[in-house]
């Protein structure tokens, strides 16, 4: 009789479980898919639909005008090509320098290795806002601690290029790159010191080490560091809008999406333009800007959700 009760005590707890699994797995997919529909439905919505009351999803006249204007104004090919080019390169030299800073400060002990370490760990902390008046100020008057204006008589101006970007992805200041100091730090401490023993026995030094011995372990990290790298490099506004202005990205040609579009329409009065059309080609770029980035899931998502369990950032 006791076994029976207890056995309907597990059957319950089982299945109360799987009724709160059901929720919270449906309650995340709606929160992530819902934006996506609804910027696709209004993206194929006439302009007509806007005001018409029965027209909430589904529209009542198809239409990819909305899709057309925004790969004029936005130069969308081009763009594409030049955020590729912009995230692709940061990513890799992010994974590159935090692969180096990750493995310093999981093997290589020296005296203030964990006060340098908890300024990483601030990093991830600290807004970004804190720090951007400066940044912003150092790179308008670059001087390389003093060096340029020695050689040149004046400092360089890097705002409006992609130096900023070059420059925090090679010394490992770049966005989220405390994180992924972290996450190579974590895997490189979890392989056995063996491993490193028997090559420095063989006669290999530290960058042998590093180079043939300890990055080929740490495939899954790479793999994760780069995929977020990439990802947050794609959809980041606040430095990229901050540091370029005309240059044709993702995040420049969105900002200023609206405001072109209604100086084409208007004629350079964008005054007169209807915000509510604005709003909906806006939705439409947005859309076309995070399309790539699902593509790309779609591909590399089953080595993504690998990586992230073999780095250990889940559980």
């Amino acid at each position: 009789m006791q076994a029976t009760r207890v056995l309907s005590l597990e059957n319950w707890k089982r299945w109360l479980w799987t009724v709160v699994r059901f929720i919270l797995i449906v309650g995340l997919s709606f929160v992530i898919l819902y934006p996506i529909f609804q910027k696709l439905a209004t993206a194929i919505k006439d302009k007509a639909d806007l005001y018409s009351p029965i027209v909430v999803w589904i529209p009542q006249n198809y239409t990819l005008e909305n899709f057309r204007q925004v790969i004029s104004v936005m130069d969308y090919w081009q763009t594409l090509l030049n955020t590729f080019t912009l995230a692709g390169t940061t990513t890799i030299l992010t994974t590159i320098s935090c692969a180096l800073a990750g493995y310093g400060f999981a093997r290589l002990k020296f005296r203030g290795s964990n006060l340098l370490f908890a300024g990483v760990i601030l990093t991830i902390l600290v807004p970004p806002t804190t720090i951007l008046i400066p940044m912003y100020l150092n790179l308008k008057d670059f001087t390389l601690m003093g060096i340029i204006p020695l050689l040149t008589g004046k400092p360089v101006n890097l705002l409006n290029s992609y130096w900023p970007f070059l420059l925090t992805s090679l010394t490992a200041t770049s966005l989220k790159a405390g994180l992924y100091i972290f996450i190579f730090r974590q895997f490189f401490r979890g392989i056995p010191k063996e491993v490193e023993e028997a090559a420095y026995v063989d006669g290999a030094g530290v960058s042998t080490t590093f180079a043939r011995i300890m990055l080929p372990n740490a495939i899954p990290s790479i793999v994760t560091v780069m995929l977020f790298s990439f990802v947050w490099q794609w959809n980041d506004s606040f430095y990229t809008t901050t540091y370029l202005t005309s240059s044709k990205v993702m995040a420049t040609q969105l900002s200023s999406l609206p405001h072109n579009l209604a100086i084409l329409l208007q004629g350079g009065d964008a005054s007169t333009t209807d915000p509510f059309y604005l709003s909906m080609v806006q939705d439409t770029g947005i859309l076309m800007a995070i399309l790539p980035l699902i593509i790309i899931y779609l591909f590399v998502q089953r080595y993504f959700v690998e990586s992230i369990e073999r780095t250990g950032l889940v559980g």
